[in-house]
């Protein structure tokens, strides 16, 4: 049984600005793998355009940027449920598809677990192992659906998250499709949540999913697209489980703004493209120079942040409090079942905020953790 906590979620600006008595924007927040870029111009223009909207509700069906989702991954629109975050669409998952007892590949965001918790149900977890450098468990999740073909198990989904949050790690193409074989045999859910796999596009399961009818794949214009907040989140599956889902979500939950800001941000793939590409090049030099500090390891990333974890005289939360004092917010991972108390996550930024970060690093290491 997975042990449920609540730990901060990253991006919570606003107490770390009462706490510091300083304004919003003094902060480096490196909690929230936010693309460094920012949103696209098209969607500054967009949403200037669209201020008409404000004296009106917003479309409860999200038409048009389900239109444009349908267009971007050659699904029907009606595999498309958009909501408010995928953070919606993961509260209304357990309702949905009647989920009593998940298998949750962690270390793993704690919202899916307190999800489950909520409703009254069961979670168990399948850690990866910190001397794998936390390769996600394909094997051991095998294994425990065959063993479920012959035994009385309970599970009734798998629920992953590639990439991995807050590890990076990701699954194979192939490894998962044989996972998705597995669960669609032995009539189980599969449950993805692609929040940041635009930072690596050949891992999705989206162009497959298609071929299957128990899984959920869920996505967010948050990460990638910068746009946290105006709260846009989709999930792509079947027709009818779309609708098993659209029951669960209230209406209007997607503001105006937000549908107007998302269907822009699809549109520009300059952008995108830019972004990939600034990402992809300061991420390897951010890492590089993370894993020179003294006593620190570094994984490998995918995304737009980078597990590691510190010397062993430390504890994440010390860490955390000590750049927060400096105004720099971290995601200390060390309350994440499966994680090392010495485990935190930090995103991407510009080479500039990087840098300064790399630096008050590095000063704290040298002054110890007293």
């Amino acid at each position: 049984m997975v042990r449920v906590s609540r730990p901060p979620h990253g991006g919570n600006v606003y107490a770390a600005s009462r706490e510091l008595s300083c304004d919003v924007r003094d902060l480096l927040d490196f909690s929230a793998s936010i693309n460094p870029l920012g949103p696209s111009p098209l969607v500054w223009k967009a949403v200037s355009k669209a201020r008409h909207l404000l004296r009106h509700y917003p479309d409860p069906e999200c038409w048009e940027l389900r239109q444009a989702l349908a267009r971007l991954w050659q699904c029907d629109v009606e595999q498309l449920v958009v909501g408010n975050g995928s953070m919606e669409l993961i509260h209304a998952l357990p309702y949905a598809l009647n989920l009593h007892h998940l298998l949750l590949v962690q270390p793993a965001f704690a919202e899916y677990a307190a999800t489950m918790a909520r409703v009254g149900r069961r979670v168990t977890g399948v850690s990866a192992e910190q001397g794998e450098q936390y390769a996600l468990p394909i094997d051991r999740l095998l294994r425990l659906l065959r063993a479920r073909a012959t035994k009385s198990h309970s599970y009734d989904g798998i629920l992953l998250c590639n990439p991995n949050s807050p590890t990076g790690q990701v699954y194979d193409a192939t490894d998962m499709m044989e996972l998705a074989q597995a669960a669609e045999r032995r009539g189980m859910w599969l449950i993805v949540d692609e929040s940041f796999a635009d930072y690596c596009p050949e891992r999705s399961l989206l162009p497959r999913q298609g071929r299957f009818s128990r899984i959920v794949v869920l996505r967010s214009l948050t990460k990638f697209y910068a746009l946290p907040g105006l709260r846009v989140g989709y999930a792509v599956a079947d027709a009818p489980v779309v609708e098993l889902l659209r029951r669960h979500v209230p209406p209007w939950s997607v503001s105006a703004m937000g549908q107007v800001a998302a269907l822009a941000a699809l549109q520009d793939q300059a952008h995108a493209r830019r972004s990939l590409q600034f990402i992809k090049k300061e991420r390897a030099r951010f890492a590089a120079g993370l894993a020179v500090l003294p006593g620190c390891t570094v994984l490998p990333a995918y995304a737009n942040y980078i597990f590691m974890e510190l010397p062993r005289k430390w504890h994440a939360a010390t860490m955390a409090a000590r750049l927060r004092r400096d105004g720099l917010l971290i995601r200390d991972c060390s309350d994440m079942p499966g994680a090392s108390p010495r485990s935190i996550r930090v995103a991407v930024r510009s080479r500039r905020d990087n840098d300064r970060l790399l630096r008050t690093v590095a000063d704290a290491l040298r002054q110890g953790p007293a």
